[in-house]
């Protein structure tokens, strides 16, 4: 009887409460949008004519093609971009490093068809640089659109996440490796190839993914910049939206492709990461160290350049903010009535963004601590299983979710399309994981027998739980929070499904006002939106007295 007692404890019946949560808005959304793909609207039968549908077309085909195309490009351009660059941050005192750090990670924080939008102004047809270099110099740039354009945006967007990755790696490596590696006569590249590459490699796989699944469901960039160029999540929204010849079923059945090829690149990157696992007990970590002469000059001028560039797209969008408009159309001289406009018109989104925003990130915080601790403390069949469902966020693109979502909560008994709610559970489902990881990094840090000691003075498993293990779990669970944060005041592939008039956020208003051509209130509401990331970030830094971010 005890035994029965003690295994129903308070923490397997928040389990069963969250598991019943995934159940409700993430298996059974899954399932839904699966039996649609099998249904056919037409005959009431279950068949496989959607998915024969798409393979024996070349244009969906193509469409599939180039979204592989796009996002394993955009996977290995970051990744060779960014480990060279953490390497030489984490080895070369670069002036300004911590600063720097923050304006790589400011970087990469927009949304990022605002990237996009801002490549256009800069590199488009009529773009800034395209003009000056044709009338100054005779000289015709490259076409930014199709796939060169979304490789560009994409990759400068994706290079600080695997960036922040590597960095936190190699603060884990231990500087005798590399000495033990040059005593050998490994120098240079063929140290870091040798010696340094292999011991990053789980944590290089794990960026790697995220850069992946998020290349792979981004639907703004190619809309705004493919021209043409048509990729999987813009044919979802096509064939699910378009009130003219749209079929959600077919739209079902091409988002259970992408979730099963998602699912198959998932599962081969834990295979290798788990056969390139190393344990590393960094006592003498790698420290960056003064240079002199030609070396140090071309280090700071790498991290310079490199940062210039991708701050550059934000730059001019703010600049852009306070140029004059007439009409649609950017003027000489500088005024605010873009944020007048923005404030007047459309004033009611910035309000959407934090109120929704705000919803999810409580929920997120909560269900983050709880799921972290039971994940890590509690191990069983249930919260292993629990464990599993908090993953399948990363593998589900947004547009998906959205989907799955409006399709499920679309009739009786529990209909959620249209209201706020449909839009919060979606926030909290696609970015509670960024929380629950930070949480459990810190958790697995905290010694178990700290809780035991104050259990064996009389404490309850509770009272443990908020005065001892959450206050030392806070560091962490802050820093997934703020990532949450800004991952959902930028979010625009699940937002563009799911908003009605009335949830309207920042991101949907950007993206409608760029696509009218409006581009001075585009710029003034990218501009708020950057200046709210900065701050978050800012905020974070200061409460967990951080002078960088890494993962």
């Amino acid at each position: 009887m005890i035994q029965a007692r003690k295994r129903f404890d308070v923490w397997t019946n928040l389990s069963l409460l969250i598991f019943i949560f995934y159940i409700l808005f993430l298996a059974l959304p899954l399932f839904t949008m699966l039996f649609k793909s099998f249904y056919n609207g037409t005959t009431g039968e279950l068949s496989l004519a959607y998915f024969t549908k798409f393979f024996s077309k070349p244009y969906y085909l193509n469409a599939l093609w180039n979204s592989m195309k796009v996002t394993v490009s955009v996977t290995l351009l970051a990744a060779l971009i960014a480990t060279p660059l953490a390497y030489i941050m984490s080895t070369v005192k670069i002036k300004g490093s911590s600063a720097i750090q923050i304006l790589i990670l400011i970087s990469s924080m927009s949304a990022p068809f605002i990237g996009a939008y801002s490549w256009i102004l800069l590199l488009g047809r009529s773009g800034v640089i395209t003009r000056f270099m044709k009338d100054t110099l005779g000289i015709a740039m490259p076409d930014i659109y199709g796939f060169t354009g979304i490789l560009v945006v994409l990759t400068l967007q994706m290079v600080p996440l695997i960036f922040m990755y590597v960095s936190g790696a190699l603060k884990n490596v231990d500087q005798s490796l590399m000495e033990a590696a040059e005593s050998m006569g490994y120098k240079g590249i063929s140290k870091m190839r040798k010696v340094l590459l292999p011991l990053i490699t789980p944590t290089l796989l794990a960026g790697g993914l995220l850069v992946f699944m998020r290349a792979l469901a981004d639907f703004g960039t190619p809309m705004l910049i493919g021209e043409g160029y048509k990729t999987v999540p813009v044919l979802i929204f096509t064939e699910f939206i378009s009130e003219v010849g749209g079929d959600d079923g077919f739209a079902a059945a091409i988002s259970v492709i992408v979730v099963l090829f998602a699912t198959a690149i998932f599962l081969l990157q834990k295979f290798v990461a788990n056969r390139k696992s190393y344990t590393m007990s960094a006592l003498n970590p790698i420290e960056a160290k003064k240079k002199k002469g030609l070396g140090n000059i071309a280090a700071h001028i790498v991290i310079y350049t490199y940062t210039l560039l991708a701050l550059l797209p934000q730059l001019y969008v703010i600049y852009t903010s306070f140029l004059k408009t007439s009409g649609r159309i950017f003027v000489k001289g500088y005024s605010l009535d873009s944020y007048r406009q923005a404030f007047d018109n459309i004033g009611d989104v910035i309000q959407n963004t934090f109120m929704l925003a705000l919803s999810a990130i409580v929920i997120i915080i909560l269900l983050a601590v709880l799921i972290a601790y039971v994940t890590v403390r509690r191990r069983n069949a249930l919260t292993n299983t629990l464990d599993i469902f908090t993953m399948f966020p990363y593998i589900v693109p947004g547009s998906i979710l959205g989907i799955a979502l409006l399709i499920t909560f679309n009739d009786k008994p529990l209909v959620l399309s249209g209201t706020a709610v449909i839009m919060v559970v979606a926030f909290v489902i696609r970015r509670l994981p960024y929380t629950i990881r930070s949480s459990a990094a810190i958790l697995h840090q905290i010694h178990g027998g700290i809780e035991e000691a104050a259990i064996s003075l009389g404490a309850s498993q509770m009272k443990t739980f908020f005065k001892i293990t959450l206050p030392m779990m806070l560091a962490g669970v802050v820093s997934g929070a703020i990532l949450s944060w800004v991952t959902i005041i930028t979010e625009l592939s699940t937002s563009i499904i799911l908003y009605t008039g009335k949830t309207r956020t920042m991101t949907v208003a950007i993206y409608t006002e760029v696509v009218r051509g409006n581009y001075g209130v585009a710029a003034a509401l990218s501009a708020i939106l950057t200046g709210i990331t900065v701050i978050s970030l800012l905020v974070f830094l200061r409460m967990t007295g951080k002078k960088e971010f890494t993962l």
